[in-house]
């Protein structure tokens, strides 16, 4: 008897454990999008962008855009900005939308919706995931060469090298510290350069990362799968598509409303969630 009382405690903690946080879907857009890898939220315009590829991951084509999406979900320009070659990552600062796109870092002025600069990284092979912070400096992961990139005042130079990243891709940097996303790790870049591991054990494509207050944070991954990673280096998993081959790329974050935006990729949707 004792043994069932203490084995059912034991399933009670752990379903309490598991349900601590979940998704709840709030909509999701038309499939008129092209083939969409990374979506950023800009609170200041109350509007999405949405990175289309239009094509294969790595192609340099030139189909590449810039989506525009409301935050009801309602598309207001699927190619609002184009020229661009298979577009992934982006950072805000300003009125400057940062966008990685293969070898150089496009700079779109939001509001005119312009390409204003292009800033060349060279030896870069496939840049993709971006973030910017408060003073205007912009990282820049490198996935084929495996590299971390600093952008300041036009300029790349590099960060973090091959000896230390197997297929960087996730990036953020958060009230003064650089978290890098790489081969299904999260790290955090120390002031002399070194990386912490703060959680490990996620399929190898993470994607997107995300804080969500404190130390815990959403991270993405290409495949379909979306953490809660805690402060301690728990995870637990919040949404898995990979068994109906929904990807979920690149995610973008509403930290106000604490609402989630996932790019699906092959699916061509953005699909929002509020996360509780």
């Amino acid at each position: 008897m004792k043994k069932i009382f203490l084995f059912s405690i034991a399933v009670i903690l752990f379903t309490v454990a598991s349900a601590q946080h979940q998704l709840v879907k709030l909509w999701s857009t038309d499939t008129i999008l092209k083939v969409p890898e990374s979506v950023l939220f800009d609170g200041k315009n109350k509007v999405l962008y949405v990175a289309n590829i239009d094509g294969q991951p790595w192609a340099n084509d030139g189909k590449g855009s810039i989506g525009k999406v409301g935050l009801d979900g309602k598309i207001i320009a699927v190619d609002w900005v184009s020229g661009l070659l298979a577009p992934k990552g982006m950072g805000l600062y300003k009125n400057k939308l940062y966008v990685a796109d293969l070898t150089e870092l496009v700079v779109i002025d939001v509001t005119t919706g312009t390409i204003i600069e292009r800033i060349a990284v060279e030896g870069a092979g496939g840049l993709n995931d971006v973030s910017a912070d408060e003073n205007g400096t912009v990282y820049v992961t490198d996935s084929r060469a495996r590299r971390v990139y600093e952008v300041k005042d036009g300029k790349a130079s590099m960060l973090l090298d091959s000896s230390k990243l197997k297929g960087p891709n996730g990036i953020l940097k958060h009230k003064g510290s650089l978290y890098v996303l790489d081969a299904g790790s999260m790290y955090r870049m120390e002031k002399d350069g070194s990386l912490t591991k703060l959680a490990e054990g996620m399929e190898g494509g993470t994607d997107g990362i995300e804080n969500v207050g404190g130390g815990d944070f959403l991270v993405s991954t290409w495949g379909g799968v979306v953490y809660y990673v805690a402060a301690d280096g728990t995870k637990q998993v919040l949404l898995d598509g990979r068994g109906d081959k929904i990807n979920s790329a690149d995610i973008g974050y509403d930290a106000a409303k604490r609402i989630v935006y996932i790019p699906t990729f092959w699916k061509n949707s953005v699909v929002a969630y509020e996360l509780k």
